[in-house]
């Protein structure tokens, strides 16, 4: 989900409150703080020597030790004055990819993607979830998952100073 998807859903659901489901049937607790929200930058390099660069946004939520019995959840509504009040201080790239960072004691601190959003009853729950790791040259270095392996042939990239192929002594995946 890009930024301005989801500030365009915050701002149709003003009068409901705001849940985030970071796996089935899980969602972050209602003691929870936006206390960060990062603007990065990614400059990439992958396997195949290709290089790529991107935008993210990534929020940061936080659960409060102090207010576990907390049972009401932040509104929609102070979720954006928040957001608004960053966007006055820190423009965000409404074209970057939203990514929420949460974890605590029994979950991993992860960057989760929003997968879906839905509207249940008073409440705006976004689903997020992890997303595993992949090679993103798989084709250039031919990465295949047919038979559950990677399996690598000879590529035909000139390459100055990495080997193109995904071999063992090869610098490709």
């Amino acid at each position: 989900m890009k930024a301005k998807e989801f500030f365009t859903i915050l701002e149709n659901n003003k009068d409901k409150d705001l849940l985030f489901e970071y796996a089935p049937g899980l969602h972050v607790g209602a003691n929870y703080h936006i206390t960060e929200v990062k603007h990065a930058s990614i400059d990439a390099v992958d396997c195949g020597a290709q290089t790529d660069a991107w935008r993210e946004t990534i929020i940061q939520l936080w659960e409060s030790p102090d207010e576990l019995d907390k049972t009401e959840y932040m509104s929609v509504y102070k979720a954006l004055s928040i957001l608004k009040r960053v966007e006055r201080m820190k423009p965000f790239d409404w074209t970057s990819e939203l990514k929420f960072e949460y974890g605590k004691a029994s979950f991993h601190t992860a960057h989760l993607f929003v997968n879906d959003f839905e509207t249940r009853g008073n409440h705006l729950i976004f689903n997020l979830s992890v997303e595993k790791t992949d090679c993103k040259a798989r084709s250039l270095c031919g990465v295949t998952d047919s038979n559950g392996a990677e399996v690598c042939i000879e590529s035909e990239i000139a390459h100055t100073d990495m080997e193109p192929c995904c071999s063992p002594g090869g610098n490709c995946c």
